[in-house]
């Protein structure tokens, strides 16, 4: 048998015939400071904003709101979008309030993002674990599922980045799961949760399973009884 060198076998091929001029990659201008990329959807950049937002019962938002800042107001419960989505890009940025006002547990800068309402990235102030939480329920956490990469979290009242791919969960036409949903995290710039397999909606007790809903919900912000900020969210949907 005869054997040809690579290079005589890749000389066989023209050129062009691996070259793609027919699926254009549209342009995008990029994030800046304060800026979304160009085909994005602000979800919040100020007060002009909270219209996309509302309680879980549809009455409007009771968060507080300081020029672009939106701050969690305790027992006023979770916010959600009024848009639904399903796999998404997410940009987010999150800050812990100081922690002399906060005692107890729930209050540690207790809060997250749930995707599609049902899957949730964690928010807690887990700088130094000053109140230790277990590890799949600190920043970072995909929560009771996944303990983050790396504690990547900066001091209490200092602004940190959530960036997410979020892909969607599938489901068979009988209802029955076909492809989990898969969640890639970068806090701060660090990579903490690659390509993981979610194994089901977030629950507090017991184990996460899958059921089905449809292909797109809101997003979630979680009310937990602390005074988390929030500034900058914005996605693009994949």
């Amino acid at each position: 048998m005869l054997l040809l060198p690579a290079c005589a076998v890749a000389q066989e091929v023209k050129p062009e015939a691996t070259e793609d001029w027919l699926r254009k990659p549209p342009l995008v201008t990029p994030a800046g400071p304060n800026r979304a990329p160009s085909d994005a959807i602000v979800l919040f950049a100020g007060a002009k904003d909270l219209d996309k937002w509302e309680h879980p019962d549809g009455s409007a938002v009771k968060w507080e709101v300081k020029g672009n800042v939106l701050t969690i107001v305790p027992k006023t419960k979770d916010i959600r979008t009024k848009q639904s989505f399903g796999s998404m890009q997410l940009h987010i940025e999150w800050k812990t309030p100081d922690p002399e006002e906060n005692h107890g547990r729930n209050n540690m800068g207790n809060s997250g993002v749930l995707f599609m309402g049902l899957y949730e990235l964690q928010i807690y102030e887990s700088y130094d674990y000053r109140e230790r939480i277990y590890y799949n329920g600190q920043a970072g956490s995909i929560y009771k599922q996944y303990a983050p990469l790396a504690n990547a979290s900066l001091p209490p009242q200092t602004w940190q980045t959530f960036d997410v791919v979020f892909e969607a969960p599938v489901f068979n036409a009988d209802s029955t799961l076909k492809t989990p949903a898969r969640i890639t995290v970068f806090q701060n710039g660090i990579l903490i949760q690659n390509h993981v397999a979610i194994k089901g909606p977030m629950v507090y007790a017991g184990y996460p399973k899958y059921v089905y809903h449809p292909a797109r919900l809101p997003l979630v912000l979680q009310e937990h009884g602390s005074k988390v900020s929030f500034r900058n969210i914005w996605v693009r949907e994949l």
